[in-house]
């Protein structure tokens, strides 16, 4: 991959190289910096937007602190491209999120530097405060820990717990709240109305900052600048300040994007023993025009055209299959027409799942409720017991934060709550932080949740159209990409409740399938009836409850039960045909495809199919292999 030139990024190999240029130096670096992600993520795809937001907070923390001695947790990770580049990385950058590369998000095992691994947001505070706890226990008294946190990450209700620990707690941890009111999509909520009123009450600024110059360097003032501060914050602003109240020192809010002026005050935190937060005022998207302007698209864009900003899609084809995203938003919609009790619930993914679609349509049953997954279930369960009909959109991976709610909150109560599980399965190049494939194993052991996964998007439809009639909770998991038809939008048909289908008739071995991978096991069967080897394949649609009838046939009429799933094989989908064959007293050979006990690392989602051995192929070789051992004619 051709880049452009950087006589001063080629000498950075780490930190200690970032230290011999001068301060005029790094703010060329940061230029350099900063086109060199444009120019490598505009041909492998990646997140762009958080990134070029961070340039100089990245630079001037490297800068000011001796890390990997000094530790550096960047909340969710989005944000991190600047400080893999800049520790060692950046002949290997190009690899970002491939199939043997390096991670798209920071992850000990790949660097020291790395100092927690991350991918799901809010839990910078939360391990910043358990390596400083860690280091007085062992009488480390000379590291610093810093925490950045983006505004979107604070609203999530473990940012606040670690707030409220860390604060009680006096130990010398500092929090960076980068603030550039965005998420993915743009923020929500009443910390957000608050970020800003601080950050655009000219009046209380212009006091503020010149009390500071008066009696910020005077030694011993602080405390009375301080108490001053805080009248400012009251009488200006009608509050007082809010991460004070949590017991940490507030500075800001700054310009993050003053190099010169984050070296000094970073300098100054040295000798500013507690609790501090700094608030730094951000753009995302910063210096690539284009993306300041889109920043909702510009976030993970994809290929495009590092001149013009212009969005390389590989086919604008009508007839070519729509993500299963926006099949569910689209259909959301003519469910919501029929149904004025629907309503939608989403945390901080409006657009990444496909929820904008629908708040296009009917923005006041819309409910984007910030990166709170937690609360989103809850308030869905609200809704419900209140006699609405919730449907609320969580990826899968991040539905692992609500479990308890789940349990106690939707499922106890019996409530018909529609979880709508984006991302269910394998996603790619987002890698083991956002695989969505544990979903099948813990809803399953959870009474009163039904779980649902569609073999296409008409399915999918369908599978919504019959939670709309359901009165108990329903997970409906579907995989990140497109789906398999062009015409997909077919009148509503209701599917019963734990039934599949047989679609395929073959012999000594049947494949039973659920979601996705149903057109694997299609596409396999094909291939492998021109061999003269013709396997059945079923369509079981559903998880729980498992169709016992469609297992008991199986068994009847086949010698080698083959199940496939994009998910764990450990408490999955497969795990419940052995139980139900068991339970049936049937002792046929059962042999479960899907993702084994591992986590599995970023590659492409064919690659990773492959990998855990339930792609068409892996089927293939599966199915042939048992076929010529068994001596089946």
């Amino acid at each position: 991959m051709k880049t452009g030139n950087y006589p001063l990024l080629s000498r950075i190999q780490s930190p200690d190289d970032l230290k011999k240029l001068s301060q005029l130096e790094l703010l060329s670096l940061a230029n350099e910096l900063r086109q060199f992600i444009i120019d490598v993520v505009s041909c492998n795809p990646g997140h762009l937007g958080a990134n070029l937001g961070v340039i100089e907070l990245t630079i001037a923390l490297h800068y000011v602190y001796n890390t990997p001695f000094d530790k550096i947790i960047w909340d969710v990770g989005h944000q991190a491209y600047a400080h893999k580049i800049l520790t060692g990385r950046k002949d290997v950058f190009h690899t970002n999120r491939k199939k043997g590369g390096i991670s798209g998000f920071p992850t000990p095992k790949e660097s020291p530097y790395d100092s927690f691994g991350v991918g799901h947001s809010s839990t910078s505070i939360s391990a910043a405060l358990g390596m400083a706890i860690a280091d007085q226990l062992q009488h480390i008294t000379n590291r610093q820990i810093i925490a950045v946190i983006g505004d979107g990450s604070m609203t999530a209700g473990m940012a606040f717990e670690a707030l409220n620990n860390a604060g009680a707690s006096k130990t010398n941890i500092i929090v960076i709240l980068n603030d550039n009111r965005m998420s993915i999509s743009p923020n929500v909520g009443a910390l957000n109305e608050y970020l800003l009123d601080i950050a655009t009450s000219k009046t209380y600024n212009k006091v503020k900052n010149d009390v500071w110059r008066i009696l910020g360097r005077v030694e011993g003032a602080q405390k009375f600048v301080q108490k001053i501060d805080n009248a400012i914050k009251s009488v200006i602003l009608r509050h007082s300040n809010l991460f004070e109240s949590f017991g940490f020192r507030y500075f800001g809010p700054v310009d993050g994007h003053d190099l010169l002026y984050l070296i000094r005050i970073l300098e100054d935190f040295k000798n500013i023993p507690g609790p501090k937060l700094l608030h730094i005022q951000t753009i995302k998207g910063k210096g690539f025009k284009q993306a300041e302007e889109d920043q909702v698209t510009f976030h993970a864009p994809g290929v495009f055209d590092k001149e013009t900003g212009k969005l390389i899609v590989e086919d604008n084809d009508k007839n070519v299959p729509l993500n299963y995203q926006d099949v569910f938003g689209y259909t959301l919609v003519e469910l919501a027409r029929q149904d004025n009790k629907i309503v939608g619930i989403t945390p901080a993914m409006l657009t990444g799942c496909s929820m904008h679609i629908f708040q296009q349509h009917f923005p006041e049953r819309t409910f984007d409720v910030g990166i709170a997954e937690q609360h989103a279930v809850t308030f869905s369960a609200g809704l419900a017991i209140a006699g609405m009909k919730p449907f609320c959109n969580i990826y899968s991976s991040f539905m692992q934060r609500a479990y308890d709610q789940v349990i106690h909150d939707v499922a106890l109560q019996d409530l018909p709550v529609v979880f709508c599980l984006d991302r269910g399965g394998l996603v790619g190049q987002d890698g083991a932080t956002h695989q969505g494939v544990f979903d099948i194993a813990y809803l399953r052991c959870v009474p009163n949740m039904i779980i649902a996964a569609p073999k296409d998007e008409i399915e999918l439809r369908n599978m919504m159209y019959t939670a709309t009639h359901c009165k108990h909770p329903i997970a409906i998991r579907y995989p990140r990409g497109k789906g398999i038809h062009a015409h997909w939008q077919q009148p509503f048909s209701q599917l019963e409740i734990g039934k599949g289908q047989v679609i395929v008739e073959g012999r000594n071995i049947v494949i039973l399938a659920l979601g996705h991978p149903v057109n694997f096991a299609l596409r396999a069967a094909q291939k492998l009836k021109e061999k003269q080897i013709e396997v059945g394949v079923y369509n079981m649609r559903f998880a729980k409850p498992i169709d016992i009838e469609l297992v008991k046939k199986a068994c009847e009429q086949y010698h080698i039960i083959l199940t496939v799933e994009d998910g764990v094989v450990v408490g999955g989908f497969g795990s419940a045909i052995l139980e139900t064959m068991q339970e049936l007293n049937f002792n046929n050979r059962c042999i479960r495809l899907g993702v084994p006990d591992m986590f599995i690392e970023h590659a492409t989602q064919l690659e990773q199919y492959e990998l855990c051995g339930f792609s068409t192929a892996a089927i293939i070789r599966t199915v042939e292999a048992l076929w010529t051992r068994q001596n089946f004619k």
